[in-house]
């Protein structure tokens, strides 16, 4: 895989970053002293700093340093055809990441959101409070972030009432 795609399937799935957010992602927004990336939320313009772990840093590195195509466009993320500028719209996002989760084996398409939700399903199972995991998503009302713990099987087995003594399955 190449580390362009690799390191935009890894902003998804460890950061659940939007597909806005990780075509609009700066060179200037990574800081590779705190190994962290710092940036504003494109559709809510909350300010966001997330760590980035590191096979995601080797990935970007390596896609900076060795494969990026010299260009003017400070997009972190650029064409590899020419004319080398930003990745436009979701849909490209959606192919990268469906392309490397057929090279995975995976057999299926899916794209940031996929990823999102298994972001959000990991920090639920590492106990993470519902306001960060709001914040980290850039949820602006965190109710939307309920909709989550659905997908989280042990929270919602720690949700169920035995069954009474002599009732029923």
């Amino acid at each position: 895989v190449p580390s362009r795609d690799a390191a935009i399937t890894l902003l998804s799935l460890t950061c659940g970053l939007r597909s806005c957010d990780v075509i609009g992602l700066r060179i200037a927004d990574v800081d590779w002293d705190s190994m962290s990336i710092g940036l504003v939320q494109r559709k809510t313009g909350n300010p966001l700093t997330v760590p980035m772990t590191g096979p995601l840093a080797a990935r970007l590195a390596s896609w900076l340093l060795d494969e990026r195509p010299a260009t003017d466009d400070d997009r972190v993320f650029v064409r590899y055809k020419a004319p080398h500028v930003a990745l436009r719209g979701h849909s490209s996002v959606y192919e990268v990441i469906s392309r490397v989760m057929r090279h995975a084996g995976l057999g299926r398409r899916g794209g940031s959101r996929l990823l999102r939700r298994n972001a959000a399903t990991r920090m639920l199972e590492a106990a993470t409070p519902l306001p960060t995991i709001s914040a980290v998503l850039g949820h602006a009302d965190p109710d939307s972030t309920r909709v989550y713990m659905a997908t989280h099987r042990g929270g919602m087995l720690a949700c169920v009432l035995p069954v009474p003594e002599g009732g029923s399955s």
